[in-house]
Parts: C-alpha cells; structure tokens; sequence
C-alpha cells in the first residue's frame, strides 16, 4: 500500500503506473493547512481521470474530529475511492463515529480502514476490529506509535513486536485484513527488507510505504515463491488422495499434513493465482 501525497497531482498520476497493489492518496500529515482544499482536488480529479487498473483507490482523510475531517469526507464520498482510511483511532466509538459521518456525507457504500497508531489503539485493537462489518482492514502506524511508546528504531523491531502481535490476533478474530506500517529511512533498503520478510512471517498481509523505491523489496517477500507454490499444490493434491482413502492426514516430505495445512496450503494458492491476475490485467 502505497501512500501517495495528495498536494502533487503528478505523484497521484505516476502512482497509478506503479507496481502497488494500494494506492493511498493521502490528505492527513502530508498535507500543510493552507494546502488541504488543493488537496482535496486534486483527489477528485485523479479518481476521476487516471486509471489505476487492478490497483485500489484508498483516501486517508484527517482525524475525527479536525477542522478538515468534514470538507474531507464530502469530497471523498463524492469521488468513490475503493476505501476511506481513518486515523489514530482508539475505540470502537470512534470507528462508529468516523462510519456515521462518512454516511452523513453520502458515502454510505464504502468500506472503511482504520489506523492503529498508538497505545490506545493497540490496547482496544479487538473491540475496534469488532465494530463494523464496514472495516476492510486495520492498518498499523508502527512510526507513531514508536514515538508514544518512546522507543527508538531497532533494526529487528523488538520494541513493536508485542503490538504487531495483538493487532494481528485482533485482525484475524474479526476475519480483518492487516497491514504493516511504513519505514521513514528511505537508504536503509536492508533493514527495510528484514522488516517485510517479518512482517510477512508474523502474519501481516502487506506493508504500507512511503516512496516507489521500496515496491520491489515489499513486492518481492510478500509474493510466494514458486517452490512455495509448488509445495502448497503438494500438500493439497495428497491430502485429498489421503481423505478419498479415509483417512484425516498425510505424510508430504516428511511433515504431518493435517486440515489447517490445506486450509494454509490453498491461501498461498489463491494469493499467486490473485497476483498472476493482476499482472494480466
């Protein structure tokens, strides 16, 4: 998920040619005061004139209850972006709020993201991935939530480990999609990497980034490997064999295949064939 500064109607352009599954124009911290209305504009205009082809149109809007979060909600619910991505949220109420005025705009069809960006937000992760069947997705602001938690950047990202954790537990009880925050050092490509293979392996669905240069490395750890591919199709074709013949597993290459493996097996699967489609496109 890439964001995308909403006061450059070129970066908005160039976005929708780029290699992101997400592309998120962003009216919140990029956006100075006297450029909010420009922003806004330029927002409408790009939805309606640019193709983004297989590439989702997300708006992040301000906080609830800013001086700009109203003006941002009417033009969204104008333009029909594929989601609307709310803020610093920190309860279930506040995601309910957020709902109720994008509705009160006239965008009552369109499903929601919202950020979790701060201790509170971690905290309540569960209550508000339970609040609407509305929410697409929760999405982690790791540099906030850094900075509330005063702690410093680490190349392994031990102070966020236990976050990330509780937000994908949340996530994944409430049947959420859930993705990973951005990194700000733009010449640190390694620990950028690092932090997508584990991000991946934790049981994120993707990164959110803040420059092109980064879409290849996210791109790459997140996408399965035809080895991966190969062996999910495997476990799968053997397990069916096995429960033709009656029985509930199956060895594969030395590893006991039982039904939450299929289960995990056919997501990878599905997740190539979706990529594979998109390419296409």
């Amino acid at each position: 998920m890439l964001y995308s500064p909403a006061n450059s109607l070129r970066f908005l352009q160039k976005a929708a040619g780029l290699s992101t599954d997400c592309v998120v124009m962003d009216l919140e911290e990029t956006i100075v005061p006297e450029g909010k209305d420009a922003a806004r504009a330029n927002v409408t205009k790009a939805i309606a004139q640019y193709n983004y082809g297989y590439r989702e149109v997300i708006v992040r809007v301000n906080r609830l209850g800013s001086q700009w979060v109203e003006a941002d909600l009417a033009a969204v619910a104008k333009a029909r972006p594929g989601a609307v991505l709310f803020p610093r949220i920190e309860s279930a109420r506040e995601v309910l709020d957020c709902i109720a005025g994008l509705d009160r705009a006239g965008g009552d069809s369109l499903p929601v993201m919202v950020m979790i960006e701060t201790p509170f937000g971690v905290l309540h992760a569960e209550q508000i991935a339970g609040a609407s069947d509305r929410i697409a997705c929760l999405v982690m602001g790791t540099a906030d939530l850094t900075n509330h938690l005063h702690a410093r950047p680490h190349p392994e990202r031990l102070p966020l480990l236990m976050s990330l954790s509780l937000v994908i537990l949340a996530a994944r009880a409430h049947n959420r999609s859930v993705v990973d925050g951005i990194q700000s050092n733009l010449k640190d490509m390694h620990t950028f990497e690092y932090s997508c293979r584990l991000g991946r392996d934790m049981g994120l669905d993707g990164k959110t980034l803040v420059h092109p240069d980064q879409l290849i490395y996210c791109n790459e750890a997140y996408t399965p490997k035809p080895a991966d591919i190969a062996q999910a199709k495997e476990v799968i074709l053997a397990f069916e064999q096995a429960t033709r013949e009656g029985r509930g597993n199956v060895v594969v290459n030395g590893r006991l295949i039982e039904q939450m493996h299929v289960v995990a097996a056919r997501r990878v699967v599905s997740l190539a064939e979706a990529i594979r489609a998109m390419e296409a496109a």
